[in-house]
């Protein structure tokens, strides 16, 4: 069914080392709290700004629909369209100009583990992060200008960045950040993933760890359609098997018709989640889990929506998960995780 219900949403002109532990198969192609640093950094974002943001609802996806504002437990919880019009804003704001644009990746520390960075922390289970909280497994290491013989900080794996040179003679990229500031560094070549100049940034995913919801956008002329509004459920913190959904900006990596997981602790096949869209480190947006030894589908949990359980990954319901991954190009899409 088709709902169509208008709103405008205007913005003033100034306006881990397990998560979804998957087993390698093809593909399609000290705990330290994350800072959501559009919310750190908006008074600077918001002088890039374009003057409004249009949104309309036009569902392409209908099933387990939430409200705008919905009742659970004795609070209310929302879709944060004021969060996600700032997003959406940053994101139209940096394709204004011709960019190369590249993903950062290092999954499974597959490009090899990033060096320490100068000022580093180790919590209990000998896990190390940068003063961000950013953590060295499966990211890529940034170097200041001035110094490329250790690293400043780590960049998180799918992170969006812009190529601003590009040295044949080098072993580094000269890059630049585009979520957190648009700031500077130099990051090894075999960390960096080119797109090109030419891919549109259309269609942005929001994954909402506070009111455990999701929501798909796509831009459309010059407005961003809701296409679907669904419950879902986030990753917890319960190291050092389980930890949360990293804030940030991602770009939609790889796509996995069923992502099999391993048992906490062990290399035993635990299951597998189906239509799994990888965006960073090991968390995917996927379907219900299916334990092993069942084979079938399950298409709704009564969980989704509650509190944070995963490993890191967003549950949804098994045909939202389908209807991701079926709307959803890689490399071509971006993933939002807000609070």
């Amino acid at each position: 069914m088709m709902t169509r219900t208008v709103f405008i949403l205007l913005i003033s002109s100034l306006c881990t080392l397990s998560y979804c532990t998957p087993r390698t198969e093809p593909a399609q192609t000290e705990v330290l709290t994350p800072v959501d640093s559009i919310s750190k950094d908006s008074a600077v974002i918001m002088e890039t700004l374009p003057p409004h943001i249009e949104i309309e609802k036009e569902l392409l996806y209908d099933k387990h629909t939430l409200e705008d504002t919905y009742p659970y437990k004795d609070t209310t919880r929302e879709f944060q369209w004021e969060k996600m019009k700032e997003r959406l804003s940053l994101l139209e704001s940096i394709q204004k100009e011709p960019s190369q644009w590249a993903i950062l990746q290092n999954y499974k520390n597959r490009n090899g583990e990033a060096p320490l960075v100068k000022v580093f922390k180790r919590d209990a289970y000998k896990r190390v992060s940068d003063t961000l909280g950013v953590e060295r497994y499966q990211s890529v290491p940034l170097y200041l200008l001035t110094d490329t013989v250790i690293p400043e900080i780590y960049g998180r794996d799918g992170s969006l960045v812009r190529i601003k040179a590009m040295d044949e003679d080098s072993k580094f990229a000269r890059i630049q950040t585009v979520y957190d500031g648009e700031e500077e560094w130099y990051a090894p070549k075999k960390y960096i993933k080119q797109i090109g100049d030419t891919v549109v940034f259309d269609k942005a995913i929001f994954v909402d760890r506070h009111n455990q919801n999701i929501a798909t956008l796509e831009h459309v002329g010059s407005k961003w359609l809701v296409r679907s509004m669904n419950p879902a459920t986030t990753g917890q913190h319960r190291p050092p098997y389980a930890q949360e959904t990293p804030l940030g900006m991602y770009v939609l990596q790889e796509k996995k018709s069923r992502m099999i997981y391993l048992v906490d602790g062990s290399k035993e096949t635990g299951g597998f989640a189906p239509y799994a869209n990888r965006f960073t480190n090991g968390a995917y947006i996927h379907g219900v889990p299916v334990n092993a030894p069942r084979k079938s589908l399950i298409e709704y949990s009564p969980s989704l929506g509650t509190t944070p359980r995963s490993h890191m990954c967003v549950r949804n319901a098994t045909s939202h998960a389908q209807f991701v991954y079926d709307w959803a190009p890689v490399n071509k899409t971006i993933v939002f995780v807000l609070e």
